[in-house]
């Protein structure tokens, strides 16, 4: 039986998503939201997180066809985005939408669309400082082409910040969009233009006519830290104490040696539960209210902790990874200093093979 349980807090997520709304009104109140649900909603469970903001936002953002079959065949008919994606048969078949990044893909939905005797609505991705995706190469004009193709509606033209922690540059990208802006504006289409993400949301001038939030839908910003709930609470229980004398070594490699008598615990969660191996001697986790650390390294399925401030603990007592717990937390961000990577990365892999628990609202 699994012992690691994500706990998801969709009350939580419906209290980012109105903080999001909160920072948009004063600037551009119509501004719309475009949930960004890709890679299982960030850990969180792309069908739940859906379900709870399927009345709320403009559209939901996914990477590939897959997530966005999974959100049909579980009942979301709201509209669907698919950004990186150049699958055209499934466009149809789900009734997506398409994120176009370059002239011969649009030709391919053309083509299809004539087929099936219906008007596409496409998002054009142009390039504006990323190097991924998008036309990079006489923007304008290729839009224009791909205006006139038979069956395809232009619905939206979009580019992505690359550094929105740097102003000069965020400004620089801010500027090419709207340059490109400009020139669409006279092909008489009205598309939504996006550009901002969750942290690009700090850019007045980057609000168009929709935003892009991920990260911050889940309860993390930089800039909006006390305003937001973290959704995900990730928790496991003890398996195994023992009392270990001076000097025992600990784990693979002997990374940690007992420097007095301790009290070692074993908890059933490892790198392969996306409990990454980089936390070795660096991670604190929190036992009964208090955080203590994690010693010798992390293996695949298991990590030790040592319990030895914390005497009175006992077998199957709840052990807390992610989230809070009396006055002491640890957050996605906490995890990814240790790990040395970002948050996003934290939530994606925890969330992804714990068994999911969701503290729901009757509204949602």
């Amino acid at each position: 039986m699994r012992l690691l349980e994500a706990e998801i807090d969709l009350k939580a997520l419906i209290h980012n998503f109105h903080t999001v709304k909160a920072v948009l009104k004063p600037i551009n109140p119509s501004c719309r939201i475009i949930a960004i649900v890709k890679a299982d909603a960030y850990g969180h469970g792309a069908v739940e997180v859906a379900r709870a903001l399927e009345k709320r936002c403009f559209a939901f953002g996914v990477a590939f066809l897959e997530e966005a079959a999974i959100l049909r065949e579980s009942g979301i008919k709201s509209k669907i985005i698919v950004l990186f994606d150049r699958e055209v048969e499934g466009i149809f078949k789900y009734d997506l939408t398409p994120v176009v990044f370059d002239f011969k893909q649009a030709q391919a939905l053309s083509k299809q669309a004539q087929k099936k005797g219906v008007a596409l609505p496409v998002h054009i991705k142009v390039e504006t400082g990323m190097g991924r995706l998008g036309i990079y190469n006489a923007p304008c004009k290729t839009i224009k082409k791909i205006a006139q193709l038979p069956n395809i509606k232009i619905e939206g033209v979009m580019s992505h910040l690359s550094e929105a922690e740097n102003k000069e540059w965020t400004t620089e990208q801010i500027r090419r969009f709207q340059e490109i802006q400009k020139c669409v504006s006279n092909l008489e289409i009205n598309p939504v233009f996006h550009i901002s993400n969750s942290h690009g949301i700090i850019y007045p001038e980057a609000l168009f006519d929709a935003i892009r939030p991920g990260l911050m839908l889940y309860g993390y910003s930089q800039n909006f830290e006390k305003e937001l709930k973290p959704c995900m609470k990730v928790k496991t229980k003890i398996i195994d104490i023992r009392r270990l004398p001076k000097g025992s070594p600990i784990s693979y490699g002997r990374t940690f040696i007992t420097k007095k008598a301790s009290l070692i615990g074993v908890i059933p969660v490892g790198y392969a539960d996306g409990y990454f191996r980089k936390l070795t001697n660096r991670a604190k986790v929190i036992v009964r209210g208090k955080k203590v650390p994690v010693v010798g390294t992390v293996c695949m399925d298991l990590t030790m902790i040592d319990l030895t401030d914390v005497p009175d603990t006992e077998i199957d007592d709840e052990v807390i990874l992610l989230g809070e717990s009396g006055n002491e937390k640890i957050t996605a961000q906490d995890i990814a200093g240790w790990a040395e990577t970002i948050p996003y990365e934290v939530l994606t892999s925890l969330g992804s093979r714990a068994k999911r628990k969701y503290i729901k609202e009757e509204a949602c």
